[in-house]
């Protein structure tokens, strides 16, 4: 291999480790259950993570409605069938639907959800790949808000100077 190939050759493996780590850092959250006493557990836990400081504090307001709302359809089955196996074709598909949206959500809610983006640091062209928690762009988009309005509020009581 020529010198002139190496280095670039070295980048791109390191950038391939890299996303190879972040992919495995995800976890998805899996709202699923056998029967009616499995699936009660899962439902009072999903709610509790919903809480503020819980994994899934981050599920805005439209997001709880569905979740509960698809958690209140789940535990309707279940109180009518008991146990997956016991349900006809139709109510596994409707389970199953329900299963898929709450699991989105939760996801797009996960505090600990990775997110990486890449940036180029100032005063460099050369791009590099940032990952955070969801968690710490919420607590960092918060802060940001906070001073802004502090900023506001100052300006408004000093007359705008």
């Amino acid at each position: 291999m020529t010198r002139k190939l190496w280095l670039p050759m070295s980048a791109a493996m390191l950038v391939l480790l890299q996303v190879a780590s972040v992919q495995a850092k995800e976890t998805k959250p899996d709202v699923k259950a056998e029967t009616k006493d499995e699936f009660a557990a899962v439902a009072d836990r999903v709610r509790q993570q919903m809480a503020p400081g819980g994994r899934f504090e981050f599920v805005d307001k439209g997001g709880h409605e569905t979740v509960d709302r698809d958690l209140g359809g789940m535990q309707s089955l279940y109180d009518k069938f008991g146990t997956v196996d016991a349900m006809d074709q139709p109510s596994k598909i409707q389970l199953y639907n329900y299963q898929t949206e709450v699991n989105a959500i939760l996801t797009r809610g996960d505090a600990d959800r990775e997110i990486c983006e890449q940036v180029k640091p100032m005063g460099s062209n050369i791009p590099k790949t940032i990952c955070r928690t969801n968690r710490d762009i919420q607590q960092e988009n918060g802060q940001a808000q906070r001073y802004l309005q502090d900023v506001k509020q100052v300006r408004n009581t000093t007359g705008g100077h």
